[in-house]
């Protein structure tokens, strides 16, 4: 692009940008936290105040004290869909465009949706109505952010299906979170409040445990914490002195490792309100055609797990893995280089240690940081 045409496009960006909805997300650290209830108590604030709300999608899971606040709110019928023997609903988002109230509460920001769905995850609904400049108001808890899997699974031991990608998050002029202490959770759980009775014994001995809510709620306040930080941080004027950070994750056909590697790395990245890459090094033992197929579909699902948190896929052929990465690291300005802490046998390492030793050696002489991740 020319310096013109690059001028034009800015000018373009910052029109959308205008004329985008608003986002304002609810975070819990677990089902039954209030998420809900805030946003039909907000709704019906701000229909008292003669603003144009609707509820798109709500799901008071038939708590009386939240279902009671749906009356008298404007609600937009859901989308009816026949789906495996049973009838289902669906938030209706050409109906939500049609309307185009002034705001929208989506609830379950996660939610997986119908297969024939128009989008398959309702995160991406969400997306399609703030840019038709339509004001949402949802939540989600913090389990489903794509790059806690790994703290969320070792605090509770469920690996969480649903989940939305950082860069929604990022996305999001507003996040609250919604607090409560353990105690307070499990006594709500205990009186009927978040699931039938017949439902509570089982809740008791697996999810809602005092030292799994505390560790939750750690992870749900740091989050929120750290989305204030960067608001702050874009709002405020860059100084000359700060160099912007970059961050470069490499990774290999080891899929364990590089999905912990791409989402640490992409946790770093949004900390730091920065952009992130990830590196495929594809050396000749890795061809295509020298691989298992079972290696080859986990590696296109972390090139799509590393878009999905915002990153950029850069899969690069060559012999020499330290030149190429000292290479990529140079040409996009990486200020940091990240990659997992290596699971290596007595020959591997052999194999290995000069590639670490030339890359240690290059890096040595550049200002750029490496982090071993675990």
């Amino acid at each position: 692009m020319t310096e013109k045409e690059n001028n034009v496009q800015h000018f373009l960006d910052l029109i959308r940008q205008s004329r985008r909805g608003k986002f304002k997300v609810y975070i819990g650290m677990s089902a039954g936290v209030g998420k809900t209830y805030r946003m039909l108590k907000e709704a019906r604030t701000l229909l008292r105040n003669g603003v144009n709300i609707q509820i798109a999608y709500i799901e008071t899971h038939n708590r009386p004290e939240t279902h009671s606040l749906l009356e008298g709110l404007p609600v937009i019928p859901r989308r009816q869909l026949f789906y495996k023997g049973k009838m289902l609903d669906e938030l209706d988002t050409q109906a939500v465009l049609n309307l185009h109230p002034e705001v929208v509460v989506i609830d379950e920001l996660a939610h997986s949706n119908i297969e024939g769905s128009k989008h398959e995850k309702r995160w991406q609904d969400v997306v399609e109505i703030l840019d038709a400049g339509i004001n949402v108001i949802s939540a989600v808890n913090i389990q489903h952010i794509e790059s806690l899997q790994e703290e969320v699974k070792n605090i509770t031991g469920i690996d969480v299906s649903e989940r939305i990608p950082d860069s929604i998050l990022l996305q999001a002029d507003e996040v609250v979170n919604i607090d409560l202490t353990a105690d307070e959770l499990i006594t709500r759980l205990q009186e009927g409040k978040i699931y039938t009775p017949d439902k509570i014994a089982v809740a008791m001995k697996n999810f809602f445990q005092p030292e799994k809510i505390l560790q939750l709620r750690e992870l749900a306040l740091k989050e929120v914490a750290s989305q204030v930080e960067r608001k702050i941080e874009s709002a405020l004027p860059r100084t000359a002195h700060l160099r912007s950070e970059r961050f470069l994750a490499c990774i290999s056909s080891n899929h364990v490792i590089a999905r912990k590697v791409i989402r640490k790395t992409a946790r770093l990245a949004a900390y730091y309100h920065s952009r992130f890459y990830v590196l495929y090094v594809q050396t000749p033992r890795e061809n295509m055609d020298r691989i298992e197929l079972a290696s080859q579909r986990h590696l296109i699902n972390n090139f799509k797990l590393a878009m999905e948190l915002g990153g950029e896929v850069l899969k690069v052929k060559s012999s020499n893995i330290a030149k190429t990465i000292m290479v990529t690291a140079e040409e996009k300005n990486i200020t940091t280089i990240c990659m997992g802490k290596p699971h290596l046998n007595v020959l591997g390492m052999v194999l290995n240690t000069a590639v670490f030793a030339q890359l240690l050696g290059k890096l040595s002489e550049s200002d750029i940081d490496v982090i071993i991740l675990s």
